[in-house]
């Protein structure tokens, strides 16, 4: 038997401006740029399956997309066409999640998605304790029970090597690494069944680095999560993903079992990132 994706995402396209009679057909384009009316086509018709239990690799080089596609597909940026499905959820069943309204697609982000992005920053609330950022999440997703959320929290950050005794500090007072850790957990706790990773190794020495790849295997490998991961580092795609798709100028030009991009690359641009690796 055949198992169904959990998340499907059909022509995702995004575009930052409105476009011009130059570009309209997508030919006069320099990459995805249109010089004439200054227009972005940062993803042009991105489609693909996540399965259960999956590490989907995302690898191009910067301003290739896929950051944006990420942004899109957990409502931080509007899409400018596209359809998106979430299975195994009875009531989204056939609904296409980016025409919900934003109350939905809130729902979706408390109970359905976690997201940890390349910045901390982004993801956490600074001056908060770190038990404060994860109990936020979990006030979001309606858990109204003290206890059990100061419960969850400490078995989250225990989980990804916060110190206890550090958890009523600040992520402010915290190393990069520490910071995407928290993240990690605080993505955690409302036990989503899909979880998207931004570029979370970027910036980190090479040693913190390891730590923060192995802690996301343990997690996916622990809580059998569904994962996309979003990289230009094709060695971090290497040590994470099944399946790999290689964007470039907004679009995917090749995607395969990741060891079968890794040894016998199709496209030029893969063959370059693949031998640059090397």
């Amino acid at each position: 038997m055949h198992e169904e994706p959990i998340l499907k995402i059909k022509q995702l396209s995004k575009q930052f401006g409105a476009g011009c009679q130059q570009c309209v057909d997508k030919e006069n384009l320099e990459k995805n740029y249109c010089p004439e009316c200054g227009t972005v086509y940062a993803c042009q018709n991105i489609s693909f399956d996540l399965y259960p239990g999956e590490i989907l690799g995302i690898v191009g080089e910067s301003g290739s997309g896929k950051s944006t596609m990420m942004q899109c597909m957990y409502f931080d940026e509007e899409i400018t066409s596209g359809e998106a499905y979430i299975n195994q959820v009875p009531e989204l069943e056939g609904k296409n999640v980016f025409s919900l309204s934003s109350q939905q697609k809130r729902s979706i982000r408390n109970h359905q998605y976690g997201m940890v992005y390349q910045n901390p920053v982004q993801g956490l609330k600074m001056n908060f304790s770190s038990i404060g950022n994860i109990a936020e999440k979990l006030l979001a997703a309606g858990n109204r029970h003290v206890g059990e959320m100061e419960l969850i929290s400490k078995k989250l950050l225990e989980h990804v090597h916060i110190p206890l005794f550090r958890m009523k500090e600040e992520p402010k007072k915290f190393s990069g690494g520490m910071q995407q850790r928290v993240q990690i957990a605080k993505a955690l706790s409302n036990n989503p069944p899909i979880l998207f990773l931004d570029e979370v190794t970027t910036g980190l020495d090479l040693s913190v680095q390891a730590n923060v790849l192995d802690l996301i295997k343990n997690i996916q490998r622990d809580f059998g999560i569904s994962m996309v991961v979003v990289s230009h580092d094709l060695a971090v795609i290497r040590m994470l993903a099944d399946r790999t798709i290689v964007m470039l100028n907004g679009s995917i030009i090749e995607s395969g079992l990741t060891d079968q991009i890794l040894e016998d690359p199709q496209h030029a641009y893969t063959q370059q990132l693949v031998y640059s690796l090397l």
